[in-house]
């Protein structure tokens, strides 16, 4: 069962995402354009195109169309039905379908070389923490110490060992993770 805290960690992993509630719904944006939601009573709903859409209510049977002046625009299901890992797919998508397009590219360069140039995260983290990181705009150690270890688990992809293996890092450098 997929909670609201998980949508949050996810939808909060991009770049640019601000998370607002109105009227006990709450939205997240990119750039002021709403990419996914959640209403009080536990339905997500997320703006896709329209074959990532059809894909997810293919998958889901709870999950249904959601539609604007009659034409589709995304996907709306119970948060609880939408698989974790498939959350994330289709947070992503709806994020890349929202966002400018150099945010969006950005993106995309990123998923297909976490590695960028002038980046010194060691690689022993692994790829997803790799990519959450540059996601968050955090491409260097330097730019890692300036975050406290519960910051960075929050970060979907950064898990306890990618933590440690930053610390070590950290530590060899003299620096440290913020307390």
């Amino acid at each position: 069962m997929t909670t609201r805290g998980q949508l949050r960690k996810t939808a909060l992993a991009f770049q640019e995402v601000e998370e607002v509630t109105a009227g006990g719904t709450l939205r997240y944006t990119v750039r002021g354009k709403e990419f996914v939601s959640l209403t009080q009573d536990g339905v997500v709903r997320l703006r896709l195109p329209e074959a990532a859409a059809a894909e997810a209510v293919a998958a889901y049977p709870s999950a249904g169309w959601l539609r604007h002046a009659g034409r589709p625009i995304g996907v709306q299901a119970p948060l609880a039905d939408v698989g974790g890992q498939h959350l994330w797919a289709l947070v992503m998508a709806a994020w890349r379908h929202r966002a400018p397009r150099q945010l969006a590219a950005k993106l995309a360069a990123t998923i297909e070389s976490p590695a960028q140039p002038g980046s010194d995260l060691p690689a022993a983290i692994g790829k997803p923490a790799t990519r959450a990181l540059h996601n968050a705009g955090l491409g260097t150690l330097d730019q890692v110490a300036t975050r406290t270890e519960a910051e960075l688990l929050a970060l979907h992809g950064v898990g306890p060992r990618a933590v440690r293996v930053l610390a070590e890092t950290l530590a060899e450098r003299g620096l440290g993770l913020r307390k």
